[in-house]
């Protein structure tokens, strides 16, 4: 053994000190920041542009590392493909009320029809989302008792409303589909 190898063993550096003038040009090199605020406001804008792409890309693909935070871990897939496995009321609410909408601005018997559709369809969706958020409750303390459910029971609902094709991240499990063991 040489020197060098043995004083680098003992806990010392195991390179020469650099002089001041090295050191001094290491760390100017270092600060190369942007000069204006206004260019350090554009590498922001890059960067936040950049981690936005990412999280639509994550999105798409269903990739749970690049998912917003809010989307992210083992409860929230679950939640995803507890709802997406299932056809739910919910899911046709928008267009059933538009089109009960329409019904409503005809002549007097349909306009009946109309009104009675508006209230069935958001009666059953009431009844339909009550019954999803405590079936799924129960089955996440079976699965999860040791993880946080923290605003799951919004994260349900906002979900299960929005027609499947638009859900984002987009459903990964098909309807019907039984539910894996692990996550």
């Amino acid at each position: 053994m040489d020197e060098n190898t043995e004083s680098a063993k003992a806990g010392e550096k195991g390179r020469p000190t650099p002089s001041r003038k090295e050191a001094e040009a290491a760390r100017k090199k270092a600060m190369k920041t942007p000069m204006t605020r206004k260019e350090q406001v554009k590498r922001e804008r890059a960067a936040r542009a950049q981690i936005r792409e990412r999280q639509q890309e994550a999105l798409k693909s269903g990739d749970e590392k690049y998912l917003p935070l809010r989307d992210r871990g083992p409860v929230r897939r679950f939640t995803r493909d507890y709802v997406d496995r299932r056809r739910l009321v919910a899911e046709y609410l928008l267009p059933i009320l538009v089109l009960a909408f329409i019904v409503t601005t005809l002549p007097p018997p349909w306009a009946g029809i109309g009104l009675l559709m508006w209230v069935g369809t958001t009666l059953l969706t009431i009844v339909d989302e009550f019954i999803l958020v405590r079936r799924l409750k129960k089955e996440l303390a079976r699965r999860f008792p040791d993880e946080s459910k923290k605003g799951t029971t919004l994260y349900v609902l906002l979900r299960s409303t929005q027609l499947r094709r638009w859900r984002l991240p987009k459903a990964q499990i098909a309807r019907g589909a039984p539910l894996p063991e692990r996550y």
